[in-house]
Order: C-alpha cells, then sequence, then structure tokens
C-alpha cells in the first residue's frame, strides 16, 4: 500500500536535496527546477562543483564559481536574489575565505554588488593599503553604510545607559534642596518612619550632582588591531565615536599591532577611524597599555578597555605589572577577548588567567551588551559577566 506524499514531505526533500547537492535528485527522489534550480546553481558555484551540481571524481565537492569580476558579480546578485541577507552575508563570507575573492572586492563594480556587513567591512579594511584609488570613494561607501546602520542601532542605548550610570556616580550626600534626590531618600530613611506623623524623618540626604559640563569620567578604548579582531575594530570604533559625543566622558582610541596609533583626533567619523587601522600583523600588548598608562591624569576616574585576544607577543610579564599597578592608582580595567556578535574567540587562556588573578577577568562581549559592561565599570560596581 502506497501513501500519497504530502505538501510538508515533499518542502523537507526539497531542503534535503538543496543542502545535499549532487545529480538531479541525489538519492531523494526530488529533482528541482526553475528557482530551485537556480537556488541549487548559485550553492553549487560556491560549495559544490558546477552549476548542475554533479559531483567531481572522487566524490568530493568542490567549488565552481569563476574568479573573475563579471561571473562574481553576476553570482552575487542571484544569491541576493534567492537568500535572505542573513545568508547572503553568510555566503559572501564563505566565497571570501573559500575562493580568495578578496582581491575582486578591489574593483568598484564588485562592492557595488555585495551585501554590506561588519565582515565585509573587516576584509576592506584589511585590504585598504592595496587598495587602488578608483576603489577608496566606493569602499568608504559601503563602510559609512555599515557604521551608520551599526550608530543608529546601538548609539541611543549606549549614551542613555551611560548617562544614567554617570548621573549615579556623580550623586552627592549633603545635596541642595534642588539637588535633592527624593525617590532615593525616601527608599534609604524608611526606618526612620514616624506612624503617628504619617511620614518619614530623613537622617540622610541623598543627591544628583549638579549638571556640569565638567568631564566626570575618562574612558581609553585599547584596541587589538591583528586580523583576527576585525568585527572587533569596526565595534569598537562605533562605541569610540557615541562615547566622544558625549561631554561628561573623555574618550581616547588606542590601537595596536606592534606599533600603537592614537585615533582619538578622528573619533568624530569612526570611518575616518577603521581607515586609520591596519588590520594584521603582531600583537605588543604591553607596548600599548604603557602609551594609555602615560596617558591616565585621574586614575580613580578613568576606565582603561583593553579589547584583544590576549596572544601577546612582547613581554608579558611587563604587560601584567602594568594592568596591577593600573588597577592598584585606582583605573577600573576592562579585558575584552572580543566586542562582536561572533562569541569567544580563540584566545590566551594562560593570560587570560593571569589577568583574571588580579582581578580583571576576561570575557568575550556582545555589542548589546557593552554598554551594560561600562556603565557599571563606571560606577566601579561588578560587571556583567556572561555565563560561559
Amino acid at each position: 500500500m502506497t501513501t500519497r506524499s504530502t505538501g510538508t514531505d515533499d518542502e523537507r526533500l526539497r531542503r534535503w536535496r538543496l543542502v545535499l547537492g549532487g545529480g538531479a535528485a541525489d538519492g531523494t527522489g526530488r529533482a528541482l527546477s526553475g528557482t530551485e534550480a537556480a537556488m541549487d546553481g548559485a550553492l553549487a558555484a560556491l560549495y559544490g562543483g558546477t552549476g548542475s551540481g554533479d559531483r567531481r571524481a572522487g566524490g568530493d565537492r568542490s567549488a565552481g564559481l569563476g574568479a573573475s569580476a563579471p561571473s562574481v558579480a553576476r553570482w552575487l546578485g542571484d544569491i541576493r536574489t534567492y537568500f535572505p541577507s542573513s545568508v547572503v552575508q553568510v555566503m559572501q563570507r564563505d566565497a571570501i575565505d573559500r575562493l580568495g575573492l578578496a582581491t575582486l572586492l578591489l574593483e568598484p563594480e564588485m562592492l557595488e554588488a555585495v551585501e554590506a556587513d561588519v565582515h565585509l567591512v573587516g576584509t576592506l579594511l584589511s585590504l585598504n593599503k592595496a587598495m587602488p584609488e578608483t576603489t577608496k570613494e566606493t569602499a568608504r561607501a559601503v563602510v559609512r553604510k555599515v557604521v551608520d546602520q551599526l550608530e543608529k542601532r546601538l548609539a541611543t542605548r549606549t549614551r542613555a545607559t551611560l548617562t544614567g550610570a554617570l548621573d549615579r556616580s556623580a550623586r552627592i550626600s549633603r545635596p541642595r534642596h534642588r539637588d535633592i534626590d527624593w525617590d532615593r531618600t525616601v527608599r534609604a530613611n524608611l526606618a526612620h518612619y514616624l506612624p503617628e506623623y504619617g511620614t518619614v524623618v530623613p537622617e540622610r540626604l541623598i543627591g544628583y550632582g549638579r549638571a556640569s559640563r565638567a568631564v566626570k569620567k575618562e574612558v581609553v578604548l585599547c584596541v587589538d588591531q591583528s586580523g583576527s579582531m576585525a568585527a572587533s575594530v569596526v565595534y569598537a570604533s562605533v562605541f569610540g565615536a557615541v562615547l566622544a559625543s558625549m561631554r561628561s566622558v573623555a574618550t581616547r582610541l588606542v590601537v595596536f599591532d606592534t606599533a600603537v596609533v592614537d585615533l582619538t583626533d578622528q573619533l568624530d567619523d569612526p570611518v575616518d577611524v577603521l581607515f586609520g587601522t591596519q588590520l594584521g600583523g603582531g600583537t605588543d600588548i604591553n607596548r600599548a597599555l604603557a602609551y594609555c598608562q602615560s596617558r591616565i591624569t585621574r586614575p580613580a576616574d578613568t576606565v582603561v578597555v583593553l579589547i584583544s585576544d590576549l596572544y601577546e607577543g612582547g613581554i608579558r610579564d611587563e604587560m601584567l605589572k602594568r594592568v596591577a599597578a593600573m588597577k592598584a592608582s585606582g583605573v577600573q580595567f576592562v579585558a575584552l577577548l572580543a566586542l562582536s556578535d561572533e562569541g569567544a574567540p580563540a584566545y590566551d587562556r594562560e593570560h587570560a588567567a593571569a589577568l583574571a588573578a588580579l582581578g580583571a577577568p576576561a570575557f568575550a562581549c556582545t555589542p548589546d551588551l557593552f554598554p551594560e559592561v561600562m556603565a557599571a565599570a563606571l560606577e566601579k560596581r561588578p560587571l556583567p559577566i556572561p555565563e560561559a
């Protein structure tokens, strides 16, 4: 007795056929046609053999996307037609990594065809020095688009969270009448409630610090610009620009590999910051921290954020001594293994453990969590470290 295949079963077989690749049906009994065949061709060009999906000798799947600008541009157009943006970004990343197409991004026509995201920006920055003049304006436009999207997503919440933290850290215990925080004052004095009068007689007053244009806190972002930290560099530049726009925070942005570059003067435009970086090269965390340490003038009001995978090419013991010295002077030290949505990267576990022993645990941080981490650091309270 046979049963008819339901629509759900047919859809499942279609998806398996697209995943498996191979011949016309590849064991699923489900041949492809029309749009499905076109989708299969786009997938096969990257992950399989030819556009028809035939396997190569020996059963290995090998890429069949020709490494020429016209064919790649057509393929980019196809995947944007058939797949959602999130999938397109993954396929673009795989094409760059698997097929060595990074150099094709030096052509303006290619840049205009790609789906812009953080990972593409990282690739463009790594190619910055090799980029011809005819491509640079297009590349800047692509980077600008991504940066604007990130600022729109992150800026409002970051400013609101940090402004609240700065206000709370500025509260005073002997406020003027107009500066009294009545809500906190009442809650702090509930033990002094007089039932016969139906009121609280406050023993101490809690107030807000008076509004001031003076700088309340200083933040130093010290960012590893080695190739593996590309996404972190992008996010750090955006957050640096947001912090720099806040009058009550003095923000410094330092990027490093084996050399140290201070990009603070470019913080008004994160695109300029990004094109001032040079992804790749070695790492000398000790040298970078030495520079940051030399620029600290108010240790008790300073937060230093080191963003690095901690693979130190410099002097390890000196790096740890600098962190200990900064913490002893009153600096709030934050160590982030990554500032991205990709989770924890590969990192030097020995150095991470050594920092934790100094009271500076190292952890990966998403862009959405970063404002909370900074707020906690500004208020000198425990950091919201995500569970591993």
